[in-house]
């Protein structure tokens, strides 16, 4: 049953990837956005929290929340710098390296190990999805940004491994969800307040530049994708293995590029196809060692 939340997560942050591939095509203000993917999420699981009479019943459960919550503001914003300093390709394959992060660090803090079948499927998927990840030109002669790359791929790490421990706590999903969108909303909302002032737009852009209503409302949209994404991968960490549970969610990547091959209507490159096929076939490899 896991691996079947672990796709489910794959495809809502899919969706949510390819409407933040959509939106950085807009002139917005993307801590506004990113308030609002937050602050719906706050909204829900703060509802349904007080509906199903769920709470927090330690300082550790409010603990782990809050720093799902700091782990997320500071993961994005690290990926963004990144992207905004750096090539995008080397940036991407950087990121990438969560799933292996999460497996070595599974091992070393709950000795979670693998079998050999279960190995060989995960190192398929991201072999597939590194293959994918450099598919573009690279020149490593230019390792501008990389260090946000990095610090990018261990903070996605670093909440992958709390929402496990969130399950290991025995924690309420919807009081972990709760603290953790609810930080995350307040640390994007102080961004947005303390940079507003400081947001140039470019008067040669021909973009129209977005209002902050219509950008907030956005963010709203795609963080009803981002809510149910993480309620999936939560639910597939509390009956699943840490590692594989990452590896698969990463495969959000494949969603992205499936977009933009049949919308935008690029065309698929011969290593892109590789990295395809290897991920599928290491997700049926997965199916068949459970």
């Amino acid at each position: 049953m896991w691996i079947i939340f672990a796709l489910l997560a794959t495809l809502s942050f899919g969706a949510r990837g390819i409407l933040y591939q959509w939106t950085s095509q807009r002139a917005m203000d993307r801590n506004l956005l990113l308030f609002g993917v937050f602050f719906i999420g706050f909204v829900i699981s703060l509802s349904t929290m007080t509906i199903l009479n769920q709470k927090w019943y330690g300082w550790q459960d409010l603990c782990v929340g809050l720093a799902l919550g700091f782990g997320s503001f500071a993961a994005n914003g690290f990926l963004h710098k990144g992207f905004s300093v750096g090539k995008a390709s080397l940036i991407s394959i950087l990121s990438g390296l969560t799933p292996l992060f999460v497996l070595m660090f599974a091992y070393l803090l709950w000795q979670e190990a693998l079998t050999t079948m279960q190995l060989v499927g995960f190192f398929i998927i991201f072999g597939g999805l590194y293959i994918i990840r450099y598919s573009n030109d690279i020149s490593f002669s230019n390792l501008q940004g990389a260090q946000w790359g990095l610090l990018a791929a261990l903070f996605f790490s670093f909440n992958d491994l709390l929402g496990k421990q969130s399950t290991l706590l025995n924690a309420d999903l919807f009081a972990t969800l709760t603290s953790m969108f609810g930080f995350g909303s307040l640390l994007f909302a102080i961004s947005w307040l303390v940079n507003r002032n400081k947001l140039v737009i470019d008067e040669n852009d021909p973009r129209p530049s977005w209002s902050g209503g219509r950008t907030f409302g956005c963010g709203l949209l795609i963080g009803l994708t981002n809510f149910f994404g993480m309620i999936a991968i939560i639910s597939a960490f509390a009956i699943g293995n840490t590692g594989l549970v990452s590896a698969i969610s990463g495969m959000n990547i494949l969603i992205i590029l499936l977009y933009s091959r049949v919308v935008l209507k690029d065309s698929f490159t011969t290593q892109e196809v590789l990295g395809l096929s290897a991920a599928f076939i290491g997700v049926i490899v997965l199916r068949l060692s459970v």
